[in-house]
């Protein structure tokens, strides 16, 4: 064989290899396609689960400022008329609970919780963290979670109250 057929043959060699088949770019997009299918609902369940805790902790800054504001004036709902400050004074959890803790800003967990105290007397409250957006669609197993005076957690979802405080 001539040093020019020898030129020609690895030329035609190399051009032959320089590239991937169509087979083989199909079975590496199976692959990857495999592996999303895999991970993204997995990732999807740790956003939810991590944003349910984030909320929990939330749920704790709002008992947290009811427990302050009941040593303050010895009731959760309003500060007594003799107390030398403002007469009546509600609980600022009352009127506007997104403007007293800053945990349930848009920034940190008011975008995927709505936070209220849909029940506060003077001798009890409940303050409760509803999802939305997102995370109303996604954590269905949980939905709103509330704390109350006494410290009992409680869910309205389908799941256990083991698994969605904490679990």
């Amino acid at each position: 064989m001539s040093k020019a057929d020898m030129n020609k043959a690895n030329h035609i060699r190399a051009w032959t290899h320089a590239g991937f088949t169509l087979l083989e770019l199909m079975i590496v997009v199976a692959i990857i396609a495999i592996l999303a299918a895999i991970a993204i609902p997995s990732y999807s369940r740790y956003v939810v689960k991590t944003n349910r805790a984030a909320a929990e902790g939330c749920l704790s800054e709002y008992a947290n400022y009811m427990e302050r504001y009941y040593t303050t004036n010895l009731r959760y709902d309003e500060a007594p008329a003799s107390s030398g400050t403002a007469a009546d004074t509600p609980n600022p959890i009352i009127a506007s609970p997104e403007t007293v803790v800053g945990c349930a800003s848009p920034s940190q967990t008011g975008s995927n919780y709505n936070y209220s105290a849909p029940a506060v007397s003077a001798t009890s409250y409940t303050v409760q963290a509803a999802p939305i957006n997102a995370q109303l669609t996604r954590d269905t197993e949980c939905a709103n979670l509330t704390l109350d005076q006494t410290g009992t957690r409680n869910i309205s979802g389908t799941g256990t109250v083991a698994e969605c405080w904490g679990g």
